[in-house]
C-alpha cells in the first residue's frame, strides 16, 4: 500500500480536482512565496455549491482565520474516507501540486467508520492507521509538513441531553498515530464535542444543516462551518504549526454573509 507503487496514470490525474475550493490569494513578503495549507477530507471540510446550500464544510470559512500570505486549498471532497481518498488518486494529486515548506491537514474517520463498504472502510487501530501513514509520509517526503486532525464530531445527544461521541476508537487511533510519528494534532473532536454539550441540544441545531426539509446532525451551516473553523484556527496556533501572525479574527464575529456558494461547474 506504499504511495510510490500506488502510482496513478496523467489522465486519471487530470480527472482529480486538484483543489474544489482555493479560497483567497495568497500575498506573500517580496521574496518569499506564499505557503499553501492543503485540506485532505470528507464532506464535513469539503467546499459545497449552490444546489447544496445552506450545507457548509468548515474549510470554506477556515480562510477567514488566516492572514492572507496563507493559502487554502480545500482538497476535501463528499464521501470520501482515507482509503477511498487515496485510492482515487487524490492524495497523489495534492503531493503533486504542493510545495516544499507547504501544509496537509489530515481529516478523515465519518466514512472510514462505514463497515458495509470495502471500498471506504477502515479498521481503526490497523488499515485506518495505514492509511494516515500514507499521507504523513508522502508529505515529508515532499518537504511539505503533514498535520492530522481527529474528525469533527456530530450532532448527537443522550436522553439526558448530553452530547456523546459518535466516532468510535478512531479519534484514540489517530492521537496515537500522531504521538508515534510526531506529527501535530488537532483535537478537533474532543473540542468540537465540547463545544455542542456547551450549547445544548436545542442551541446546536442553529449549527447543523438543520432545514425545513432535513434534519442534518454531520453537516454544518455557515455559523456551524465558521465555528469549527475557528477551533481548527486556534488549534493550528496552539500547537505551533502556524505562529501569531499567521492567524487573525480568532475572537471576531465572522459574518455568516461571508458564506458563499459557487454554481457547479460541468
Amino acid at each position: 500500500m506504499s504511495l510510490s507503487r500506488r502510482r496513478v496514470s496523467s489522465a486519471a490525474l487530470a480527472a482529480v480536482p486538484l483543489a474544489l475550493a482555493t479560497t483567497g490569494t495568497a500575498q506573500a513578503a517580496p521574496g518569499r512565496r506564499a505557503r499553501t495549507l492543503h485540506i485532505a477530507g470528507d464532506s464535513t471540510a469539503a467546499r459545497k455549491y449552490a444546489d447544496a446550500a445552506p450545507e457548509t464544510g468548515w474549510g470554506t470559512a477556515l480562510p477567514f482565520f488566516l492572514h492572507r500570505h496563507l493559502d487554502v486549498a480545500n482538497h476535501a471532497v463528499n464521501g470520501r474516507s482515507s482509503k477511498s481518498f487515496v485510492d482515487e488518486g487524490r492524495l497523489e494529486a495534492i503531493l503533486s501540486s504542493a510545495r516544499p515548506g507547504d501544509l496537509l491537514l489530515v481529516q478523515f474517520a465519518h466514512n472510514d467508520e462505514k463497515a458495509t463498504d470495502p471500498s471506504r472502510y477502515t479498521e481503526p487501530w490497523s488499515t485506518y492507521r495505514q492509511y494516515l501513514r500514507l499521507y504523513v509520509d508522502g508529505a515529508r517526503a515532499r518537504g511539505v509538513r503533514p498535520v492530522l486532525a481527529t474528525a469533527v464530531e456530530r450532532r448527537r445527544f443522550d436522553a439526558g441531553g448530553d452530547a456523546v461521541p459518535s466516532h468510535g476508537e478512531y479519534p484514540a487511533a489517530m492521537r496515537a498515530l500522531a504521538r508515534e510519528e510526531r506529527v501535530a494534532l488537532l483535537d478537533v473532536q474532543a473540542l468540537s464535542l465540547a463545544l455542542w454539550r456547551e450549547l445544548g441540544a436545542e442551541e446546536t441545531t442553529k449549527y447543523f444543516n438543520w432545514t425545513p426539509t432535513e434534519q442534518d446532525n454531520t453537516h454544518f451551516n455557515p455559523p456551524g462551518a465558521i465555528a469549527v473553523a475557528r477551533l481548527v484556527a486556534r488549534e493550528l496556533l496552539r500547537t505551533r504549526v502556524l505562529a501569531p501572525r499567521d492567524v487573525r479574527r480568532l475572537d471576531e464575529t465572522v459574518p455568516e454573509s461571508w458564506i458563499t456558494w459557487p454554481e457547479a461547474t460541468a
